[in-house]
């Protein structure tokens, strides 16, 4: 094997193992990241200690968790940093509105990853966090996404099996498609207790272009959730943000 093939090969490893860590971060043992990875022992106990050293991970005892340098790495990203900076003013405007937690996510592969998130004091559990990602069907803000995407990705994702989050996530494909067909008319899209038990959300996309590149939610305790007291707000903070993404870049 050469330099290159090896150095690469040992890179596959170390991305691999980062990948266990996905979706929720957390901690393991050595042993578990070997086991979750796929990789020997020695390899992995090799591998861990030059992302430790790099700052990739991080040890505590003898568990291993997401080191900050990602964070900061991952904070740079440009089109995501500036998405998030213009959105930033309509996302607290749509709080100050609302007083129900905000997200702003755009889709990545078949996951929505939350860019932002809003939220009070006594903000309701939710499985959403900011550089998190849950799947597309199961949350409104990818229902947003995936009505407005680009040809022929809903239905794939339609053809296979749809992921379940709680009991009420729809994993019926003929219910999820007449969802997202009300969502192409209407503008906006729902969520019933489908990504967290107790838990509605409203979204609506945001456009630069014929396709949605990124959407906004507000999540309510189901017994609170009015979709006519909150759709104004949500389609109001959407469009928007849509006509300031849609402007060209000023020339300073």
């Amino acid at each position: 094997m050469t330099r290159n093939n090896a150095d690469g090969n040992m890179l596959d490893k170390s991305v691999t193992l980062l990948n266990v860590y996905r979706p929720d971060g957390g901690k393991f043992r050595l042993t578990e990241l070997a086991a979750r990875a796929g990789l020997s022992k020695t390899t992995t106990f090799r591998l861990v200690g030059d992302l430790v050293r790099l700052g990739l991970l991080e040890r505590e005892g003898e568990w291993y968790r997401l080191g900050g340098t990602l964070f900061e790495l991952g904070s740079l990203v440009p089109r995501r940093q500036d998405l998030r900076e213009i959105a930033l003013p309509f996302l607290q405007d749509l709080f100050e509105g609302t007083r129900q937690t905000v997200h702003f996510g755009i889709r990545d592969d078949r996951d929505v990853v939350y860019l932002e998130r809003i939220h009070g004091h006594d903000a309701v559990p939710l499985p959403s966090r900011i550089g998190g990602r849950l799947p597309l069907t199961c949350t409104a803000i990818g229902k947003a996404l995936l009505a407005f995407s680009g040809p022929g990705l809903a239905d794939e994702i339609l053809a296979g099996p749809l992921p379940r989050l709680t009991p009420f996530s729809i994993t019926d494909p003929v219910r999820l498609r007449t969802a997202l067909e009300q969502t192409q008319v209407s503008g906006l899209a729902y969520e019933e207790q489908e990504a967290a038990p107790g838990v509605s959300c409203i979204a609506a996309p945001v456009f630069s272009g014929a396709v949605a590149v990124a959407a906004l939610s507000v999540a309510v305790p189901r017994e609170q959730f009015r979709p006519a007291h909150l759709a104004p707000a949500v389609r109001t903070a959407a469009l928007g943000l849509s006509r300031t993404l849609r402007q060209p870049p000023r020339k300073d």
